[in-house]
């Protein structure tokens, strides 16, 4: 049988607390083993999902969407790389909408960024009147609306 991990030595090695593995646990995006006394125990393999999870938390997904993407790994193995590549796929277009709003802020938040504030000198050139304000709410040019 495969070697089993404590909670504790999979929060070491993941670096997730043990409080976030057992709210994962609860929300079905990881899953245990219990000893006869009780205690999680985790396969080796429980390390990737949680890598997965944290990965996508910090992309800005949500819980749910995180556990629809595991949803389509398989259930009654351990996943292969294939499982891992055909789901990250999807993942292609994200990271890389991703990639162009952090460029975008980066770019643009010394600047005037389109949210209606007109507090600084050049929002008089770049968005006069808040004209930005009839393309939608928030921060326009750095959602990626083109200036002027």
């Amino acid at each position: 049988m495969a070697e089993l991990l404590t909670i504790s030595a999979v929060a070491r090695r993941s670096g997730v607390a043990t409080s976030a593995l057992r709210f994962y646990e609860e929300k079905g995006l990881i899953a245990s083993v219990r000893t006869a006394s009780g205690h999680r125990r985790y396969f080796r393999a429980v390390l990737r999902r949680v890598a997965f999870v944290v990965f996508a938390q910090r992309m800005g997904m949500s819980l749910e969407e995180i556990a629809g993407e595991l949803a389509k790994l398989p259930e009654n193995r351990v996943p292969e790389r294939a499982d891992w590549a055909q789901l990250s796929t999807s993942w292609t277009q994200r990271i890389n909408q991703r990639i162009a709003e952090l460029e975008r802020l980066r770019d643009r938040l010394s600047g005037c960024i389109g949210c209606g504030c007109l507090s600084l000198d050049a929002c008089q050139f770049a968005n006069p009147a808040d004209r930005a304000a009839r393309r939608g709410p928030g921060a326009r040019f750095i959602l990626g609306d083109p200036a002027g």
